[in-house]
């Protein structure tokens, strides 16, 4: 959502697996050297413990943010980080036995000699796990970098990239500013774009993030980045030289071997991120469980009056351009598609950045009068929508973000309206509990959707989740 600082929850997905494991056997070979190779899962409290230790070492490096920068520190760095690692664990293990009155039932000899033991293969492993990414590029999650710099820096700042890649970026391309070098491809990485058409690029494209490597030689980039911040998009920019910049938030890190200036239209923590990824998770579950239930009702109820697929899927637009396909209960005849654009000049949103009828025939059951098919009441009660805790299992969406547009509808977005795709696409969100099927004005939902990003919190997006579930009780419209 927006940039996030550390993000080291995601982005060093592999060391957590890998810490996890090292915590594990560290108590198992502990448990093993005081009481021999027999009965570690069979005594309760030993297994109770094993579990605790899963759920507290992921909390704590989430919390903590115990992962942050991993990749840059050095050898003395990473031993106080890992002794930190190893006090935070053996002090809420301990306070976990304290409270549940089992410590009298562990042995402090295992739990001290876990302790050392974690330290020892943790510190090890790390050291050697951190030699192997580095050496291989090894690239987990899928964040995609744009870099942006002139035709003398080039090579130079490709291979920097590539080689001390701490954030594990997904280099996507490269834009020469300065000179026509489209479709050449430099160290693995194709030139797509000139400083004419990047932006138009960006717009169209799949970027999460941009680093803009400067020349002493060349002009300021003003205009540019003012232009990407108004997009909403994750901007990196190399100390060397930069001008005044629109963003709304900054912050000093590091890209590859570069010191940067980053702006963005927000920031969040690893805690954050994960504490809205958690509810999505959650939330995910449960919907998709009541997405079964609904299936077993309405499934047979859709195909008598349409015989077709139940499921209806179409490619959307997600976060930072990523197109994914979204999933509803299909609500409308199987040729709604085909007859969209002969209903186009009914559309009530303006300049046509988004489709909304009054009335639409292509709703299942429509023949019957506005508002009494079965298709009618799926929409109504937000029924369409269950399947979408799919996407949010996925991690396609999220429970709340705004809204996802169709290909058409962004294929016509201005520069400002790609602020919206700077967080994941929501089942609901700010626009839908604001009177949504009265604004017609497709600027005013930008303006909402820009708000409820800059003003994010775990707190709003609860708050948005309720007036939802109260929007559907009131019969107010489908989300």
């Amino acid at each position: 959502m927006y940039k996030k600082v550390a993000q080291g929850w995601m982005k060093h997905f592999d060391f957590l697996v890998i810490d996890l494991i090292c915590l594990q056997l560290s108590y198992f070979i502990a448990y093993c050297f005081r009481n021999g190779f027999h009965d570690f899962y069979e005594k309760s409290t030993y297994r109770s413990m094993s579990i605790i230790f899963l759920l507290v070492d992921i909390i704590l490096i989430a919390y903590f943010e115990l992962f942050k920068d991993v990749l840059k520190r050095g050898y003395y760095k990473e031993w106080t980080m890992m002794l930190k690692h190893v006090c935070l664990v053996m002090l809420f293990a301990t306070f976990y036995l304290f409270i549940s009155k089992t410590g009298g039932e562990h042995s402090r000899i295992v739990l001290v000699s876990t302790g050392v033991t974690y330290f020892i293969v943790g510190y090890t492993v790390r050291i050697v796990w951190k030699k192997i990414v580095l050496s291989k590029n090894i690239i987990i999650g899928k964040r995609s970098l744009l870099i942006l710099t002139t035709k003398e820096n080039l090579n130079h700042t490709i291979s920097e990239i590539n080689r001390n890649n701490y954030g594990r970026f997904r280099v996507s391309g490269v834009a020469v500013l300065d000179k026509d070098m489209t479709g050449q491809i430099i160290d693995g990485v194709p030139v797509i774009a000139t400083k004419d058409t990047v932006i138009n690029y960006i717009c169209r494209k799949w970027v999460d993030e941009v680093f803009i490597q400067p020349s002493t030689k060349t002009q300021q980039y003003d205009e540019l980045i003012n232009q990407l911040a108004e997009m909403g998009v994750t901007v990196h920019i190399n100390l060397l030289e930069f001008g005044k910049l629109t963003g709304q938030k900054q912050l000093i890190e590091q890209v590859g071997p570069y010191m940067v200036l980053t702006t963005s239209i927000n920031i969040t923590t690893d805690r954050e991120y994960v504490m809205k990824r958690s509810m999505d998770v959650c939330g995910g579950i449960v919907g998709c469980l009541v997405t079964g239930v609904l299936f077993l009702i309405f499934a047979p109820l859709i195909y008598i009056k349409s015989p077709g697929p139940i499921f209806f899927s179409q490619t959307r637009i997600g976060q930072n351009g990523k197109k994914f396909k979204i999933y509803k209960f299909r609500s409308m005849y199987l040729d709604a598609e085909e007859r969209k654009k002969e209903l186009m000049e009914k559309n009530r949103i303006s300049n046509g950045m988004m489709f909304k009828l009054d009335y639409d025939p292509r709703i299942i059951g429509s023949e019957k009068g506005n508002g009494k098919g079965i298709g009618n009441f799926i929409r109504k009660y937000s029924i369409d929508e269950f399947p979408q805790f799919w996407n949010v299992l996925k991690g396609d969406m999220s429970l709340v973000g705004t809204r996802p547009p169709t290909v058409d509808e962004w294929e016509k977005y201005a520069l400002h309206h790609r602020a919206r795709l700077a967080v994941k696409p929501g089942i609901t969100g700010a626009w839908q509990v604001s009177g949504r099927s009265d604004i017609t004005d497709f600027e005013e939902v930008v303006k909402l959707d820009t708000n409820y990003i800059l003003d994010w919190s775990v707190g709003l997006d609860l708050r948005i989740i309720a007036k939802t579930i109260l929007v559907v009780l009131g019969q107010n419209g489908a989300l």
